[in-house]
């Protein structure tokens, strides 16, 4: 039998035929790329709509408070809350359940930010309802990883749960790129006039629709929760901080798995561009290419990790990025120069030492909770450490720049993964367990 045919059938107890793994893995998957193309797209398009929405002025000083906290931390500040909220909702009433309502909240966010009206017509009303949009929106991507990681990594095969896992980072990048190139289509057919006043709502209108089709396809996937009896359903449903509260230990594992690996992550997907930009002078075109090229180098790579993490565990690949991060964060940091060649090889090269870490974290993750807890335990600690060091990444290389310490922010990204290499020693081989179901 095949990699595929494995993957697509597997008779289940009994030999009832359940739905295909190949549909499980395109409901998460798809539905993923759908919430993260929403959640960039504001990032692509921001430059567009900002002035509509705030006042250039500053005569009202609530509106530019409003700007700095809509753009910069509503998202991450949500995402926290998203990931204990939704994470427990996968955990009482299922997994599909909570990916119906995620994708359901980053449709009607992004639909929002469509429907925003202008600072001109509707005064301090516009900021405001962008910040509730991006409310929205943080919730729904925070949720999002705790329920579409654990629907992820339950759905897979015997000895396919690291490719499976992978799959995690190539929806979420495709999602990226669906955002940018939309972003860049428009532009091109648009003028700059044009997408001012009402180009760039047509990519959010375009979330709003693709949420309904990641809807559609999430609808039809199987359930993963394993169902008890009713009497003891009532009483066996986890409480809202059940998992902080009975695995303490577990919550603190998922945060220093995850403070070197999103740190890295952010730093080289989101952060690099800009860093050549401001530290080298590289030209901004010419940075937003090769953050495409490398971006698309990136996705290829994470099922080829996730298949290595079945055959060789979790561990190696675990180790080996957070000590290749650890030791060469700084010199490839400073071999960024103005040529386009250099930040290429940089970005790719880090793309590499990065898919150690990427291929495999929904796979971790999931492994160190029980499934009674799994969605929620992973959802709070994981968001909460995304929104505190991957989130906060350009802003503290910037502030490093602004305080005439540029120098210091590799060394600031390699102390983060040594702190979760050290974490990696202590975890145990788990690629070949069964996963509690």
């Amino acid at each position: 039998m095949t990699n595929a045919e494995h993957i697509a059938e597997e008779r289940a107890p009994g030999g009832a035929r359940p739905p295909s793994r190949l549909r499980q893995l395109a409901a998460a998957s798809i539905g993923n790329a759908v919430e993260w193309y929403d959640w960039y797209a504001y990032s692509f398009l921001a430059v567009y709509f900002a002035e509509q929405v705030f006042p250039k002025g500053a005569g009202n000083s609530l509106v530019p408070l409003l700007s700095t906290f809509a753009v910069f931390a509503v998202g991450f500040f949500m995402r926290p809350v998203g990931g204990l909220l939704m994470g427990a909702i996968a955990d009482r009433r299922g997994r599909r359940t909570a990916l119906t309502l995620t994708i359901l909240l980053m449709g009607g966010g992004s639909l929002l930010v469509a429907l925003t009206p202008t600072y001109a017509a509707t005064g301090v009303l516009a900021p405001l309802v962008l910040v509730l949009a991006r409310l929205v929106q943080g919730l729904s991507v925070g949720g999002e990883f705790a329920a579409s990681t654990t629907f992820l990594v339950e759905s897979a095969g015997p000895g396919r749960r690291g490719l499976f896992s992978s799959f995690q980072y190539v929806s979420t990048t495709a999602g990226q790129l669906l955002a940018s190139g939309t972003a860049a289509l428009l532009a091109a057919l648009l003028t700059e006039q044009q997408m001012g006043q009402w180009g760039w709502r047509v990519a959010f209108l375009i979330g709003a629709l693709l949420s309904l089709l990641g809807l559609w396809i999430r609808r039809g996937a199987q359930e993963t929760l394993r169902e008890l009896p009713d009497a003891q359903q009532a009483a066996d449903r986890p409480g809202l901080f059940e998992a902080l509260r009975r695995h303490p230990r577990q919550s603190l594992l998922i945060c220093g798995i995850t403070a070197g690996g999103t740190i890295a992550y952010y730093t080289w997907t989101t952060y690099l561009p800009t860093y050549a930009q401001v530290n080298a002078g590289f030209d901004k075109g010419d940075a937003l290419t090769v953050g495409t090229l490398s971006l698309a180098f990136f996705a290829l790579l994470q099922p080829l990790g996730g298949m290595l993490s079945d055959r060789i565990g979790r561990k190696p690949l675990l180790l080996g990025f957070s000590l290749g991060f650890a030791v060469l964060a700084v010199p490839l940091l400073h071999l960024v120069t103005d040529a386009f060649i250099s930040l290429l090889l940089v970005q790719c090269a880090g793309m590499v030492l990065l898919t150690g870490y990427t291929a495999v974290a929904a796979a971790v993750n999931a492994e160190v909770f029980p499934a009674r807890v799994r969605a929620a335990g992973i959802g709070f600690p994981y968001s909460l450490t995304v929104a505190l060091f991957g989130g906060t990444a350009p802003y503290v290389g910037t502030w490093f720049k602004q305080a005439g310490h540029a120098d210091l922010f590799p060394w600031y990204v390699a102390a983060l993964c040594l702190v979760s290499f050290l974490v990696y020693l202590t975890l145990p081989e788990t690629a070949r367990q069964e996963l509690d179901k």
